[in-house]
């Protein structure tokens, strides 16, 4: 429990407050690293004791709960290996691959050891205690900002990100889970420690409002709305919470982006919020295009930066790392036939989700119900979410997620069944295939983890060149230099 709460906490400063740690190669690579190396352990520590279970464990309960995801995690591999011959070509399946398999394996092996609302008591405990600092430091940046006669906000805040999007990313997943905070851990009842939740909501709601987040005013909307529908009148205690925070929100727009500088800088700088695409519509398009092309296997991975362009609108707008839809951006590389798998894995824990829905509208489980109901939307307003945006490629956005899609998994889990003991010999039979599996697993994941490092090496020496030669900016996808590689008309 320690050790998971430590990955909570790391993962927690290493998103929010990276501005102050020391690393040398920047904190969207930092993201990165982390993110590759914890999933890619954990996946080995967790397979290993999934493969050699406790002994009470009904095996083929397990086996089939993971199917889906190790199936989705197979599909990343398999549809990659026609183009095994490109440059980085295994470097983002392998990403993928262990992301979902953290998932599913940490997911499952917390259902399995009956640990997951313990430890998303300590989750919430310490989102909202980060969220409340990252406030607090927001309102110094603010204080500095307005007595420098700073009017545009949206060039100083959202800090820490180097993207104002990506701070909305990580927003989409947190938000839903805030009032979750005054319904579970050890100060639900302290009046101190819900004023401190409502002061943080309060202010990530007006960071929403100030630099008008879309994706994730739609998405959080979009969850709220699906809660209502699914789980109804048991939610209505955490609904009645999320929508005093908006109002706070509201409430704190109103005073430090309209009042106050409007009396001391006596001018009014406020981001609309556009109802068009933004310039999506032809990247759209441009991806739906690319996944009809080798239906329903895709053109490969990161195609998106090296294909020859197929629309004429896309060859006229501005060119970005992905195209701001991460199912289209999956379908164009990988095929539908990935879209496919994904849609396995989501059926599967929509099953899961009924069941436990079922148990918590009879009013059985009051206060997991308020769990459900932060959970659920936060996970369907991220999904939401990426349809409009890299929620799926942002470093710092699949930290969190990895967290909060975990404990959702492990939440909507059934309960396992009890086996009676295994024999010696069937023990040790399952120990020999674990250490075997583990062992190809783990020279796999050693390989796969020094080809990034190249990666990271061979794009850093790349920068000088994309600067003089190639005629966009910096286009984050893997790295935050992500337009590498790309087409060979612009390599060196």
């Amino acid at each position: 429990m320690k050790c998971l709460c430590s990955t909570i906490v790391l993962f927690l400063l290493i998103v929010l407050f990276i501005d102050f740690l020391p690393i040398s190669f920047g904190g969207y690579a930092a993201q990165r690293f982390l993110l590759l190396s914890i999933s890619g352990s954990v996946v080995l520590v967790v397979g290993f004791g999934w493969l050699n279970p406790a002994r009470e464990a009904s095996q083929s309960q397990v086996l089939w709960q993971a199917l889906p995801g190790i199936f989705l995690a197979v599909l990343f591999f398999l549809l990659s290996f026609p183009y095994r011959f490109r440059p980085f070509n295994w470097i983002e399946p392998g990403m993928y691959a262990f992301y979902f398999l953290f998932i599913i394996l940490v997911g499952g092996r917390l259902a399995q050891l009956n640990r997951a609302e313990r430890l998303v008591g300590a989750f919430i405990f310490l989102v909202a205690g980060a969220c409340f600092f990252y406030g607090a430091m927001t309102i110094n940046v603010y204080l500095f900002a307005i007595s420098g006669s700073v009017a545009n906000l949206v060039n100083y805040i959202p800090w820490g990100f180097v993207n104002i999007r990506y701070w909305s990313h990580v927003a989409t997943w947190l938000l839903p889970l805030l009032p979750l905070a005054v319904f579970i851990g050890p100060y639900k009842d302290n009046r101190l420690w819900k004023t401190g939740v409502a002061l943080a909501a309060a202010l990530w709601w007006w960071i929403v409002l100030m630099s008008s987040a879309r994706g994730t005013m739609l998405g959080v909307g979009f969850g709220t709305l699906l809660v209502l529908l699914l789980i109804g009148r048991p939610s209505f205690p955490w609904l009645k919470v999320s929508a005093k925070y908006l109002l706070f929100g509201v409430c704190a727009w109103l005073l430090l982006s309209v009042l106050i500088p409007s009396i001391l800088l006596d001018e009014v700088q406020i981001r609309s919020i556009k109802t068009g695409g933004s310039g999506r519509w032809p990247l759209f398009l441009e991806a739906f295009q690319m996944s009809i092309q080798n239906f329903p296997f895709g053109m490969g991975p990161q195609s998106w930066l090296t294909h020859e362009i197929i629309t004429e609108a896309y060859r006229n707008s501005p060119k970005f790392g992905h195209p701001h839809n991460m199912y289209l951006m999956w379908a164009a590389e990988y095929g539908w036939l990935l879209i496919a798998g994904l849609l396995v894995l989501v059926g599967q824990a929509a099953k899961n989700f009924w069941v436990k829905r079922t148990l918590i509208r009879s009013g059985q489980a009051p206060e997991l119900a308020l769990i459900l109901a932060a959970f659920t939307a936060s996970v369907s307003a991220a999904l939401f979410h990426a349809g409009v945006s890299a929620v799926f490629m942002a470093p710092g956005s699949m930290l969190i997620g990895l967290l909060v899609l975990t404990l959702f998994w492990a939440l909507v889990q059934p309960p396992v069944a009890l086996v009676p003991p295994l024999t010696v010999r069937q023990r040790r039979g399952r120990t020999k295939i674990a250490l075997l599996v583990t062992a190809v697993v783990a020279v796999l994941c050693v390989v796969w983890l020094r080809e990034v490092w190249h990666y990271y090496r061979a794009m850093e020496q790349d920068v000088e060149f994309y600067h003089e030669h190639a005629s966009e900016g910096t286009l984050p996808r893997f790295w935050f230099h992500g337009n590498y590689p790309r087409h060979p008309s612009q390599m060196p």
